[in-house]
């Protein structure tokens, strides 16, 4: 399960675990699985020992290549539902990958950290769950905050089978979005040809701090049309929203169709797409 928490376990202090400020720097190199140390001269001892063995076997050291976050997509995140979506790092090692740890992170000191076992010799395959809302009953119950929506990035520390580890920050990046919805009512229905039809709507998306929808203000929103005997949405016009989110304006009466409002989404924000609303053209 992913976890909303400082590597190594240095906790944040205080309040939602995500606002924290302070920087932490991970370790290049890691002491192997259940060993424990009592001293730093101990700790370098035990790094040069293993980097003479592996120097020994003559096998080279692992390399990452990428991270594919979502199968590509980004993540979107409402009020209610948690929402989990796989990591994949490839690399490659000559005794094979055989752990991963992957660290998410993101604006205003949003951090994840989760960990598994390669699933091949050359990918590893974590899974994250993400949600607005504490999970219940977690012993490290932090939210997702308004400010934590844009572009994330991935962190890996790989193992091999051989001992060997690398470090690759930054193999890559997505968007972790706020949810978006938008509604449609085009009128009168039917309508007479050549008369006006009155299009009207609204744009919210999630408040991951009030855990509710609301109105998003300032945005362009593209009304579209679909002729009756068509698949195929042809852009009409492009539409602000107001204060509160809420969309208006007229167009002429031409053909029977479906009219929608489509919002493209931005850096912090995901799409949205409402359904067509049928009208009837009538000579």
């Amino acid at each position: 399960m992913s976890r909303f928490a400082a590597p190594f376990g240095v906790r944040r202090g205080g309040g939602r675990g995500h606002a924290g400020s302070a920087a932490v720097v991970r370790a290049v190199w890691r002491i192997p699985r259940g060993v424990v140390v009592g001293a730093v001269a101990v700790m370098l001892v035990g790094v040069g020992a293993r980097a003479d063995a592996a120097a020994d076997t003559g096998l080279g050291e692992p390399t990452v290549g990428d991270a594919v976050i979502n199968s590509g997509q980004d993540v979107i995140v409402g009020i209610t539902r948690n929402v989990v979506f796989p990591v994949t790092v490839t690399g490659s090692d000559d005794s094979g990958l055989s752990f991963v740890d992957v660290d998410l992170k993101g604006p205003h000191g949003g951090f994840y950290t989760t960990d598994a076992f390669c699933e091949t010799a050359t990918a590893c395959t974590t899974s994250f769950t993400v949600n607005a809302h504490p999970a219940p009953g977690s012993d490290d119950p932090v939210d997702l905050a308004n400010a934590n929506a844009g572009t994330w990035s991935v962190d890996a520390l790989v193992d091999a089978n051989d001992g060997d580890s690398v470090f690759a920050p930054g193999v890559g990046s997505f968007g972790l979005k706020r949810a978006a919805r938008v509604t449609v009512n085009a009128s009168p229905e039917p309508v007479a040809k050549g008369a006006r039809i009155t299009v009207t709507g609204k744009l919210v998306r999630a408040n991951w701090d009030t855990y509710r929808y609301a109105g998003y203000a300032g945005r362009a929103v593209k009304l579209q049309f679909r002729p009756k005997d068509s698949s195929t949405y042809t852009t009409i016009a492009t539409v602000n929203t107001n204060s509160t989110g809420t969309l208006h304006t007229t167009v002429k009466a031409v053909q029977d169709g479906y009219w929608r409002w489509h919002f493209t989404g931005t850096t912090t924000t995901g799409p949205a797409t409402a359904s067509g609303d049928y009208v009837e053209v009538r000579p």
